[in-house]
């Protein structure tokens, strides 16, 4: 009932545009049928009006307490593409022959493109363990993805920020 759209349609716009921003629905609609299509189609709640104004910040508290946004499915930097349910990754039409280890690490850097990653925080986050400055583990695994990710390509994703860590961009 929105002017010139629907929710309905303006919630599927978002969602095809790939934006994971959290929605709640405030509506009249109040049938079973309409609470349904809302949160399938990627409504993360829903209230009909009229309502009480305490449980609609109970409601967004709920929603935020989940995290910033949900993660999306399927990662997309230039020509790769990281399929985080299935596992795979594809980079300029081929599968890439990726360990566990190697997936984790490389869907770990794209969930944070743009941002320099320590070493440190690098090794918490893959391999879950108190990072030691004598061992090289990040660096031997950062190798192994480059030589895979990579070095088949013209455009490299994955930079070393020296002294600080790693960073994964399309520069």
């Amino acid at each position: 009932m929105l002017p010139n759209q629907d929710g309905w349609s303006v919630i599927a716009e978002i969602r095809r545009s790939g934006k994971q921003t959290p929605v709640l629905f405030l509506t009249a609609r109040d049938t079973v049928q309409d609470r349904v299509k809302g949160l399938e189609l990627g409504a993360d709640d829903y209230m009909v009006k009229p309502f009480a104004f305490s449980e609609l910040l109970a409601r967004v508290r709920s929603i935020l307490r989940r995290g910033p946004t949900r993660q999306p499915e399927i990662l997309r930097i230039t020509d790769l593409e990281i399929d985080l349910l299935r596992h795979k990754a594809i980079r300029g039409g081929k599968r890439l022959d990726l360990t566990t280890k190697e997936f984790s690490l490389l869907s770990f850097l794209a969930r944070r493109t743009g941002e320099v990653l320590s070493r440190t925080l690098i090794a918490e986050q893959v391999w879950d363990m108190n990072f030691d400055s004598d061992t090289n583990v990040v660096d031997v695994a950062v190798r192994r993805l480059r030589r895979k990710v990579d070095d088949p390509f013209t455009r490299k994703l994955i930079h070393t920020v020296r002294g600080v860590g790693y960073v994964f961009e399309d520069r």
